[in-house]
């Protein structure tokens, strides 16, 4: 079978999103890539962060709601001392914060106020949209809205790792999770304040980081002609 037919006729790929690339920048990449017009992606990430990236061609396109619906694991680290207005590394500080009194036992102990059904803000400067307009767009403008907080649910929020003021976790959780406000809201629940510094998305449902491709590899297979929809 021609390889363009392969991409037309439905494919689902893995691939692991560069750090500064936008989830469209890599769609982008596959269609010229493919040739195939018709291709998207299950669940953003955001430019900073690096993982899963869940992509679908062809006919796989009217499966992205099914995959986008399934739980997400996020590794990263959240900074204290400081907040930004898009509560990661991609805006300039906004506040300053003492953390000497944070321990390491207060640090595993108030991941517990954040498991399970919780209620969240979306961050100011996301893709949500009020009125017909994305928050960014808005934050941009320096305009506020109202925004009303959504319930999403936590089945996991590990500490793994302390060296203050670099904290890492592990968060298991359901679609529509902004780990940005979980490290906004985690930080101001340490009394101080903390931001999101790295993230990286390992699993979605039963699809793993560890059997994805590296972008550049897919791509190289690709214009070579040599890809096999067996991955």
């Amino acid at each position: 079978m021609e390889q363009r037919q392969i991409f037309e006729d439905g494919v689902m790929l893995l691939v692991n999103k560069p750090k500064d690339w936008t989830s469209f920048d890599v769609v982008n990449k596959l269609r010229y890539s493919t040739k195939v017009k018709k291709i998207g992606h299950a669940g953003t990430l955001d430019p900073m962060a690096t993982g899963l990236l869940i992509i679908c061609t062809g006919k796989k396109t009217k499966e992205i709601d099914a995959y986008q619906a399934q739980e997400k694991e996020y590794t990263g680290t959240f900074t204290f001392g400081h907040t930004t207005p898009s509560y990661d590394s991609e805006t300039q500080y906004n506040g300053t914060y003492d953390y000497s009194h944070i321990d390491n036992e207060m640090l595993v102990q108030n991941t517990e106020a954040f498991k399970g059904n919780i209620m969240q803000f979306p961050p100011a400067y996301s893709a949500v949209k009020v009125q017909g307009k994305k928050l960014y767009e808005l934050a941009r403008k320096g305009k506020s809205v109202e925004v009303q907080p959504r319930q999403v649910v936590v089945s996991t929020f590990d500490i793994t790792n302390i060296r203050m003021p670099e904290v890492d976790f592990k968060i298991v959780c359901s679609k529509g999770t902004y780990i940005r406000s979980i490290a906004n809201d985690y930080g101001k629940y340490c009394k101080s304040g903390a931001y999101l510094s790295a993230l990286c998305r390992t699993r979605i449902g039963e699809y793993k980081l560890s059997k994805a491709y590296e972008l550049t590899n897919l791509v190289e297979q690709i214009n070579k002609g040599n890809f096999a929809a067996n991955h």
